[in-house]
């Protein structure tokens, strides 16, 4: 038998090599067919899945549009992306799409485990109504679950293999099935009573970052004004060995989770006639940090006798966090925007980002990216970039991450 993945993104693809690498058959299954031709050649798109180690397995992944072949599969796995609309509401079109083709091709006895995060209830009431009406019964005839993706791109110390796997079932004998599935690949599945705990757990880990990241921010502004070291305050709290734990203010939230999965919580919370308030104003805090960076990076070129308009500004990182190329929801992009709608001749330095296509922008070299620029702007701190070197050359240089703080270089920070 064989392990399906639907869906061959940044979960996907390393769930899929994973499985590989422990000797099963993986069927695949993408709509993006520069990805399958990627995948054909045995070239990674994933940043955290080196094309050595997917050419080590490439035999024993076999990837496709097609739904057919998952009728051979023991297990299929759901990573498709979930979304959400202009109006910040769930977008389940691409998972629902999903369980209607592969309803097409399900068989008795198989186990469908969804990994895509989303609202509680989503496997319950979207996924298993679909599926079953094939005239085959979750949790009888099929087994079904929820295993939410804990996935931190560019981590090596926290790894699929190494971070603990909620697994929650429509029924005990699901999560057993689905745990059992996992343990070929994780160390440490953790069965939770019903898809719906597992859900929301979800989306709780990713809730308290992003409620904590907000109130620092906040905080981070109030310190500015009352000519406070926002940075001292945290180094300061973080001395507490008990009750404390450290969040550091920046730019924004980026990625596909922090900046999303909130609103999937707040949106299931208004059916159940709640409104989820605090996490509505943590995520409102978060989503207006770009355009105070934006204020702040006006009034340090005003404070050396420079509007924005006209002047040059160096963009140093846009990726949504350090050491990768993902550039989802990244603040800089919006900092970018803001910048160039104000009249800025906008230059970006990213190893990771080679373009910009939505802004007609290209990674430009270090030495040619320094030449005449008003200001320097640090959105996101690669570890390979040496800030100390360039803050002494730049006549302006602003950290927007607090890297400068213990370099002894002058700097505008946050």
């Amino acid at each position: 038998m064989a392990i399906g993945v639907i869906g061959l993104g940044y979960v996907g693809l390393p769930l899929a090599v994973a499985f590989a690498r422990a000797g099963e058959l993986v069927l695949g299954v993408d709509v993006d067919d520069a990805r399958l031709r990627a995948l054909a050649a045995g070239r990674s798109y994933v940043e955290d899945v080196p094309s050595r180690e997917l050419e080590a397995v490439a035999g024993r992944i076999r990837a496709g549009g097609d739904y057919a072949p998952l009728a051979q599969a023991e297990a299929v796995i759901i990573c498709v992306p979930t979304p959400l609309s202009q109006n910040r509401e769930p977008d389940l079109g691409p998972l629902l799409d999903c369980a209607r083709q592969l309803a097409g091709v399900l068989q008795r006895g198989q186990l469908v485990v969804l990994e895509s995060t989303t609202y509680p209830g989503t496997t319950r009431e979207q996924l298993a109504a679909i599926l079953q009406q094939t005239g085959l019964r979750a949790g009888q005839d099929f087994n079904l679950a929820f295993s939410p993706e804990r996935i931190d791109p560019g981590r090596s110390d926290f790894t699929l293999a190494n971070t603990p796997k909620l697994v929650g079932g429509l029924t005990p004998a699901c999560t057993r099935r689905a745990s059992d599935l996992y343990a070929r690949v994780c160390q440490q599945p953790v069965p939770v009573s019903c898809p719906e705990v597992a859900e929301m757990a979800k989306l709780l880990e990713n809730i308290f970052r992003s409620v904590n990241i907000a109130l620092v921010n906040e905080l981070a502004i109030l310190a500015q004004r009352m000519n406070i070291d926002i940075w001292e305050v945290i180094d300061a709290a973080a001395t507490k060995p008990y009750g404390f734990m450290r969040f550091d203010p920046g730019p924004g939230m980026g990625g596909h989770c922090l900046p999303v999965d909130p609103f999937y919580l707040t949106w299931r919370a208004r059916q159940y006639h709640l409104s989820t308030e605090f996490i509505e104003l943590a995520g409102k805090i978060n989503q207006q940090m770009p355009d105070w960076c934006v204020a702040r990076i006006q009034a340090a070129l005003n404070d050396h006798a420079k509007p924005i308009r006209n002047s040059n500004i160096l963009i140093l990182g846009v990726s949504y966090k350090p050491g990768i190329g993902d550039t989802r929801e990244s603040p800089a992009l919006r900092i970018i925007q803001s910048l160039k709608d104000q009249g800025a001749n906008i230059t970006y330095h990213d190893p990771h980002v080679p373009h910009l296509h939505q802004h007609n922008l290209h990674n430009t070299p270090l030495p040619q990216a320094l030449q005449n620029q008003d200001a320097t702007v640090l959105v996101t701190a690669h570890p390979t970039i040496d800030h100390t070197t360039i803050a002494k050359q730049t006549p302006l240089f602003i950290d927007l991450r607090g890297i400068t703080r213990r370099l002894g270089v002058d700097a505008v920070r946050l």
